[in-house]
């Protein structure tokens, strides 16, 4: 097995009393003196993308200056889902972005992800005005959204379209996403959902050794979706044979596809800690 940085259970039980802590000062976010803005468009018809979808989510505190942020992409594989500021994310010093995207069949799956590149772009660009940092952006998100992590992350391609270099990301938190090429793109070419293949619209075909900071993390192999734990093990390995030196791989044992994001969050948490200098608080 893959070594990791953390284990499953001393992230679970470091973390269990991070998520007290969000989930009883979400009840009463007067005491934080956080805030939160809806419906915010990051793109513009003048873009020639229908806007109602382009839309997103900001939550942040007032309390600190120049905060980390998460940008966080819903999962739904890519066909559904909208977006949601995770509640194990607030009261946790650091900001959220919650992006919809446009899906399929209504676009083809690499209009999702410029649809993602531009949220972030549009995150990189305006967070200073909130108190944030651009220098402390970090990508996460479940199942389709943990693989528009991995693609915006390893595909420079995509983020370079709107002038942001991939590498200023301070890290890549991939919530059981697919390394190979997205079901919904296969289905796209008639290729069945059981036939794997890697191509351009694989986060494994853009292995890369100066990638910013990649944590993927999975449910247990015997209970996840399909390959999903191998396929981020492949991933996991192939980085570190490129020579990318800040890859960590974690299998979440007893846990689903859709259950291994709760006891998921503690870890991003700790892993933004660890990649983040200390941040000022207002006095």
């Amino acid at each position: 097995m893959p070594d990791t940085t953390t284990s499953w259970a001393a992230g679970l039980l470091a973390g269990l009393s991070l998520l007290l802590v969000g989930n009883c000062s979400a009840q009463s976010p007067a005491k934080s003196n956080d805030q939160t803005e809806k419906a915010i468009a990051y793109r513009t018809p003048e873009q020639g993308t229908a806007v109602a979808p382009c839309l997103l989510d900001i939550y942040y505190p007032r309390d600190v200056q120049d905060f980390a942020t998460i940008i966080w992409f819903h999962g739904g594989g890519l066909t559904s889902g909208q977006r949601q500021i995770p509640p194990q994310l607030i009261d946790q010093g650091v900001a959220v972005v919650a992006v919809g995207y446009r899906l399929s069949p209504q676009v083809k799956v690499t209009e999702c992800i410029d649809d993602a590149a531009a949220a972030v772009a549009w995150t990189y660009q305006n967070i200073e005005k909130y108190g944030g940092s651009n220098q402390k952006l970090f990508i996460s998100g479940h199942s389709a959204g943990g693989y528009l992590t991995s693609m915006l992350g390893l595909d420079a391609s995509r983020l370079r379209k709107y002038d942001i270099d991939a590498n200023t990301l301070a890290g890549l938190i991939a919530f059981s996403g697919h390394a190979i090429t997205h079901f919904t793109a296969r289905q796209e070419q008639g290729i069945d959902r059981k036939q794997p293949i890697i191509d351009e619209l694989a986060p494994l075909f853009h292995v890369r050794p100066d990638a910013p900071p990649l944590f993927l993390i999975t449910g247990d192999r015997e209970l996840e979706l399909l390959g999903r734990y191998e396929e981020n093990a492949y991933l996991w390995r192939m980085m570190k044979i490129a020579g990318h030196k800040q890859t960590t791989l974690e299998e979440i044992q007893g846990a689903n596809h859709g259950g291994m994001a709760e006891p998921a969050f503690p870890l991003l948490l700790n892993f933004i800690r660890q990649n983040t200098p200390p941040i000022k608080t207002e006095r």
